[in-house]
């Protein structure tokens, strides 16, 4: 399943998955992202800035593969529907929390984020009312999750608090820009595309 596979939690349409089975390629790759949340939080937050760069790292290449695996192994399912995008959003706050609590990432920032994650929330409500909990894949959305999930560790590295590589930090803030960018753009593309559900649901029901 690839990231931001629904705009908030839940799945697609069924024609679309592949399988019900529960332990695919993608699925453990998800489930194997999820446990390396706590993980690198600690690693993060106690200083062990190596070990959490490279957790950090691996964490985005298989982010960025899981999708691509899922189709070509014909291995989308819900599960990986609900789990990929949750799993996401968990590893930019947890992320970016530890980051801020550290003094690499400023509030505003997190904030910036924090904020499009809470407005996608906001949609929900209005999606049931058209028999759904989430959009389909936006791929305006897969870049700018890559990118955040890029910029983490390439900020991290970059951090006077860390290895103290300006060149590499400024790097990393503009991949994080660009994937700021992204994220908010594909949030207003979901905003979009729920309204246009609403409507269509709207005129259908007064159609009958």
């Amino acid at each position: 399943m690839s990231s931001d596979s629904g705009a908030t939690l839940g799945g697609v349409d069924e024609q679309l998955w592949d399988t019900d089975r529960v332990l695919t390629v993608p699925n453990i790759l998800s489930f194997l992202r999820l446990l390396a949340i706590p993980l690198f939080t600690w690693l993060i937050l106690a200083h062990h800035d190596e070990a959490a760069v490279l957790v950090l790292l691996l964490s985005a290449v298989t982010d960025w593969f899981d999708g691509r695996l899922a189709r070509r192994l014909h291995q989308r399912s819900r599960l990986g529907v609900q789990l990929d995008p949750i799993t996401d959003r968990l590893y930019i706050l947890a992320t970016i929390i530890a980051l801020m609590v550290r003094g690499i990432v400023p509030v505003w920032f997190v904030l910036v984020l924090v904020g499009r994650d809470l407005m996608l929330l906001c949609l929900v409500p209005f999606l049931r009312r058209t028999g759904r909990t989430a959009l389909p894949v936006n791929f305006v959305g897969k870049s700018g999750t890559f990118a955040l999930l890029l910029a983490f560790p390439v900020v991290l590295i970059g951090a006077p608090e860390a290895f103290d590589e300006p060149w590499i930090l400024g790097i990393g803030w503009a991949i994080a820009a660009v994937g700021a960018l992204l994220y908010w753009a594909a949030g207003v593309l979901y905003v979009r595309e729920t309204h246009r559900l609403l409507r269509a649901s709207s005129e259908a029901e007064t159609a009958h």
